[in-house]
Protein backbone atom coordinates (compact mmCIF):
# COMPACT_ATOMS: atom_id res chain seq x y z
CA UNK A 1 0.00 0.00 0.00
CA UNK A 2 1.32 3.26 -0.90
CA UNK A 3 1.59 5.81 2.19
CA UNK A 4 0.10 8.67 -0.43
CA UNK A 5 -3.71 6.90 -0.10
CA UNK A 6 -6.81 7.82 1.44
CA UNK A 7 -5.69 5.72 4.55
CA UNK A 8 -2.49 7.40 5.21
CA UNK A 9 -4.41 11.14 4.75
CA UNK A 10 -6.93 9.91 7.44
CA UNK A 11 -4.56 8.34 10.04
CA UNK A 12 -1.63 10.19 9.86
CA UNK A 13 -2.19 11.66 13.99
CA UNK A 14 -3.15 8.10 15.08
CA UNK A 15 0.25 6.12 13.23
CA UNK A 16 2.74 9.16 14.35
CA UNK A 17 1.54 8.64 17.99
CA UNK A 18 1.55 4.45 17.89
CA UNK A 19 5.29 4.76 16.22
CA UNK A 20 6.33 7.08 18.86
CA UNK A 21 4.64 5.18 21.74
CA UNK A 22 6.83 2.06 20.61
CA UNK A 23 9.70 4.58 20.50
CA UNK A 24 9.80 4.32 16.35
CA UNK A 25 11.45 6.86 14.16
CA UNK A 26 8.76 7.20 11.06
CA UNK A 27 8.55 8.36 7.33
CA UNK A 28 6.32 8.91 5.31
CA UNK A 29 5.30 10.17 1.73
CA UNK A 30 2.00 12.08 2.90
CA UNK A 31 2.53 15.41 3.32
CA UNK A 32 1.33 16.29 6.35
CA UNK A 33 2.65 13.87 7.97
CA UNK A 34 5.63 15.06 10.00
CA UNK A 35 3.49 17.78 11.24
CA UNK A 36 1.17 15.26 12.34
CA UNK A 37 4.02 13.99 14.26
CA UNK A 38 6.05 11.81 11.70
CA UNK A 39 9.84 12.41 12.44
CA UNK A 40 10.70 13.31 8.79
CA UNK A 41 8.06 13.33 5.49
CA UNK A 42 10.50 13.10 1.75
CA UNK A 43 8.06 13.33 -1.06
CA UNK A 44 6.87 15.38 -4.07
CA UNK A 45 5.92 19.27 -3.70
CA UNK A 46 2.07 18.83 -3.71
CA UNK A 47 1.45 22.25 -4.86
CA UNK A 48 4.10 21.47 -7.94
CA UNK A 49 2.63 18.77 -8.57
CA UNK A 50 -0.89 20.48 -8.75
CA UNK A 51 0.51 23.17 -11.02
CA UNK A 52 1.91 21.01 -13.68
CA UNK A 53 -1.30 19.78 -13.65
CA UNK A 54 -3.16 22.21 -14.12
CA UNK A 55 -0.88 22.79 -17.50
CA UNK A 56 -1.46 19.67 -18.50
CA UNK A 57 -5.38 20.05 -18.53
CA UNK A 58 -4.68 23.54 -20.34
CA UNK A 59 -2.79 21.74 -22.89
CA UNK A 60 -5.69 18.93 -23.24
CA UNK A 61 -8.44 21.68 -23.18
CA UNK A 62 -6.33 23.80 -26.30
CA UNK A 63 -6.61 20.17 -28.00
CA UNK A 64 -3.53 18.54 -27.22
CA UNK A 65 -4.03 14.48 -27.20
CA UNK A 66 -3.27 13.11 -23.68
CA UNK A 67 -1.30 10.15 -25.56
CA UNK A 68 0.94 13.10 -27.34
CA UNK A 69 2.52 14.35 -23.60
CA UNK A 70 5.03 13.67 -22.25
CA UNK A 71 4.79 11.38 -18.65
CA UNK A 72 6.37 13.88 -16.06
CA UNK A 73 8.42 13.02 -13.04
CA UNK A 74 8.03 15.51 -9.71
CA UNK A 75 10.76 18.16 -9.99
CA UNK A 76 10.77 19.72 -6.39
CA UNK A 77 11.04 16.85 -3.71
CA UNK A 78 10.01 18.59 0.26
CA UNK A 79 12.14 17.10 3.21
CA UNK A 80 10.44 17.79 6.31
CA UNK A 81 11.53 17.06 10.02
CA UNK A 82 9.58 17.15 13.23
CA UNK A 83 12.49 17.81 15.79
CA UNK A 84 9.69 17.58 18.79
CA UNK A 85 9.24 13.30 17.73
CA UNK A 86 12.76 13.47 17.60
CA UNK A 87 13.42 14.92 20.81
CA UNK A 88 10.39 12.62 22.04
CA UNK A 89 12.47 9.56 20.61
CA UNK A 90 16.29 10.60 21.97
CA UNK A 91 17.16 11.57 18.87
CA UNK A 92 19.68 14.06 17.81
CA UNK A 93 19.36 15.58 14.22
CA UNK A 94 22.83 16.49 12.81
CA UNK A 95 23.04 20.05 11.63
CA UNK A 96 24.08 19.32 7.99
CA UNK A 97 20.69 17.24 7.51
CA UNK A 98 18.44 20.32 9.43
CA UNK A 99 20.48 22.48 6.96
CA UNK A 100 19.10 19.80 4.06
CA UNK A 101 15.56 20.07 5.33
CA UNK A 102 13.06 21.97 3.63
CA UNK A 103 10.83 22.54 6.78
CA UNK A 104 12.00 22.57 10.39
CA UNK A 105 9.13 21.77 12.80
CA UNK A 106 9.88 22.89 16.04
Amino acid sequence: MSTQSPFFVHNNVPIAQLALKHRLPSLSGEPGAAKDGALLFYGPNVFEGCSRAGKYIDRILKGAKPADLPVEQPTKIDFVINLKTAKALGLTISPSLLGRADEVIQ
